[in-house]
């Protein structure tokens, strides 16, 4: 019984590795840290940008796997979902430049006007789903 929960655990471990692996990967194949150091001229400092995003992961998954309750205040809380906000924001407009979805979409849809809407509407769906998955469990 031992050696088939050994053997569970080594599957499991090195199929979170993967999946990480593959999505470290992907985040610095957009290019979101170069695009980060040139906007903010911190470009010498573009290591410690992939160092922390590589800790942020090491320690975002030992607290879910291990279920770790990090004593945090409303402030804390709304920090953390601010800057949740942006990461994801981030992502989702370089992935967008880099398959260049929007200038594709506006010309096969024929779209001269509303793109702004477009994207706000996007975002206010967005959270209200959130909104909705948070609070309406």
């Amino acid at each position: 019984m031992l050696i088939r929960y050994l053997l569970l655990f080594l599957i499991g471990i090195s199929g979170g590795c993967v999946v990480a692996a593959g999505v470290f990967a992907f985040i610095t194949m957009i290019g979101i840290f170069p695009r980060f150091a040139g906007r903010t001229h911190t470009a010498p400092h573009i290591y410690l940008y992939e160092t922390m995003v590589i800790w942020g992961g090491i320690i975002g998954n030992l607290i879910i796997v291990f279920d770790i309750h990090v004593p945090i205040s409303i402030v804390g809380l709304a920090l953390f979902g601010f800057f949740s906000g942006v990461y994801v924001g981030c992502l989702a407009i370089a992935l967008a430049e880099v398959l260049n979805v929007f200038p594709i979409f506006v010309k096969r849809a024929n779209m001269t006007c509303g793109l702004p809407w477009i994207v706000l509407f996007l975002a206010l769906g967005k959270c209200f789903g959130s909104f909705y998955q948070l609070y309406m469990k």
